[in-house]
């Protein structure tokens, strides 16, 4: 006689091919009503993220009433399209947190970096300069909205690297 009380629990890591939701490639796309009008739309919720990295409309089926079903390839194409929008705002922070500048000084040329730290209590940034092989010749603590420019850094040199106020 078989226990028919114990029901088979679904592996957080197992695949879902549900019509309107889709687990895998560790993603989760999720077919939603739209709020805003009748139609639908499908969310992508990377695995472990609380918010969807994005949201976007759906297709209605034949009925014009419900929603199309999700398929492989659709589930692929919308991982590509999610991952290339957080490959994006990844960047856009870095570029934002980390920012460089070449001058001259000594006869010599200078890469001088900016890396804000964006501690939720006491954010800083750190101001480094490098010499023309990679070697850092300074470094002090700055204050997270201090300006890097071409001006601010060659002034910052020639006054032997002291840490801004």
């Amino acid at each position: 006689m078989t226990d028919h009380a114990e029901e088979h629990q679904p592996d957080e890591d197992e695949p879902v091919q549900e019509p309107r939701l889709w687990k895998g490639n560790g993603w989760t796309a999720k077919v939603i009503k739209n709020e805003d009008d009748e139609g639908w739309a499908v969310a992508m919720i990377k695995d472990g993220e609380p918010e969807p990295a994005l949201v976007g409309p759906w297709t209605m089926g034949r009925d014009k009433k419900n929603p199309k079903p999700l398929d492989t390839s659709a589930f692929n194409t919308l991982v590509k399209t999610a991952s290339e929008v957080l490959r994006r705002h990844e960047q856009q922070l870095h570029a934002q947190l980390h920012k460089s500048v070449i001058v001259f000084a000594n006869g010599g040329e200078l890469k001088v970096t900016l890396d804000i730290i964006p501690d939720d209590e006491h954010p800083y940034a750190l101001l480094s300069a490098f010499d023309e092989m990679g070697e850092r010749i300074a470094q002090v603590k700055a204050p997270p909205n201090f300006k890097l420019s071409p001006s601010s850094a060659s002034d910052w040199v020639e006054k032997d690297f002291p840490a801004p106020r």
